[in-house]
């Protein structure tokens, strides 16, 4: 967990302008997987946050509504790992667009054929990030672990069976310089696998959690302070327009969920406070926009 901070004198604020995204940290730090780059040091062993309820995801869904919340997000752990992540989701879809997270590994067909139901009668979209860490069991699997890349590809062909277009994230292991080459081989391994326009999205590491074990940490110098805020457009940093709802209140943000300084409150409207960006993530954060969410959800015609 990240511990180097900004002292107070010298570190900017950040106001919620609109809460456009609610976030649930739904299978809380429990996954599967024990990726060896995870911003959360998420495990099969890792309970330290815990699960959701669908009754605790209807109470916020409920405030939500009031406050103009636009879609929401799930994320944990894995999400599926949470018996109640279905009927969650299809509660969700009753007031807007939906997207979760998942490794993709254990998805179910009788859960996708219920999810497509709930997506056809609700208007409204559901999304699917599916991480897979490069084009090839040989880029992926070293970070994700064996075997990762073949179970997360037949993952990916059943959301395309199912009528779903993931998006496939990649967390950038590799230099900057070869984007295009990654990019273009899979695109090639997707459409091999059936999913011939594949929707990919590229994220920057986060050098916290389990990352900050297999390479480093941030650096001192890598802090956002008062002089780059002067003239920046603060409405593309996540904290500006997002909340996360975990078992312990709500955080300022997904990326922040293990700092004790991230929980604001218990409720959403005890959330809408400045926050003190004061960690190296704020830095990711204010270098790439938000890493956080889709480019656009919105209601089906």
């Amino acid at each position: 967990m990240e511990t180097e901070t900004l002292s107070i004198e010298r570190a900017p604020q950040v106001e919620i302008k609109d809460l456009d995204e609610l976030w649930f940290q739904v299978a809380g730090t429990l996954c599967n997987l024990e990726c060896h780059h995870c911003f959360i040091s998420c495990s099969p062993k890792n309970d330290s946050f815990g699960f959701l309820s669908l009754a605790m995801v209807r109470k916020y869904l409920l405030e939500s509504v009031p406050l103009g919340v636009k879609e929401y997000y799930f994320t944990g752990g894995e999400p599926f790992l949470n018996r109640e992540m279905v009927p969650i989701l299809e509660e969700t879809l009753t007031f807007g667009p939906a997207t979760v997270l998942t490794n993709g590994t254990v998805l179910k067909d009788v859960w996708l054929e219920r999810l497509q139901r709930a997506e056809d009668e609700s208007g409204y979209t559901l999304e699917f990030r599916v991480s897979i860490d490069g084009p090839t069991p040989e880029i992926n699997d070293p970070i994700r672990g064996e075997r990762t890349f073949e179970r997360a590809m037949k993952g990916v062909e059943a959301l395309v069976r199912h009528g779903f277009l993931p998006i496939i994230t990649m967390t950038r292991t590799w230099e900057d310089h070869e984007d295009e080459e990654v990019l273009s081989s899979f695109r090639i391994v997707l459409a091999d696998h059936g999913y011939d326009r594949p929707r990919l999205k590229l994220l920057p590491r986060l050098k916290i959690g389990a990352e900050s074990q297999r390479t480093c940490g941030y650096e001192t110098f890598e802090r956002v302070d008062e002089e780059m805020m002067k003239d920046f457009d603060s409405s593309i940093l996540v904290c500006s327009h997002s909340r996360l709802v975990s078992d312990r209140g709500v955080h300022v943000c997904p990326i922040l969920v293990e700092s004790p300084d991230s929980v604001l409150g218990t409720s959403l409207k005890e959330s809408l406070q400045p926050f003190e960006i004061v960690h190296g993530a704020c830095f990711t954060c204010y270098q790439y926009g938000s890493i956080c969410t889709n480019p656009s959800s919105s209601r089906r015609e």
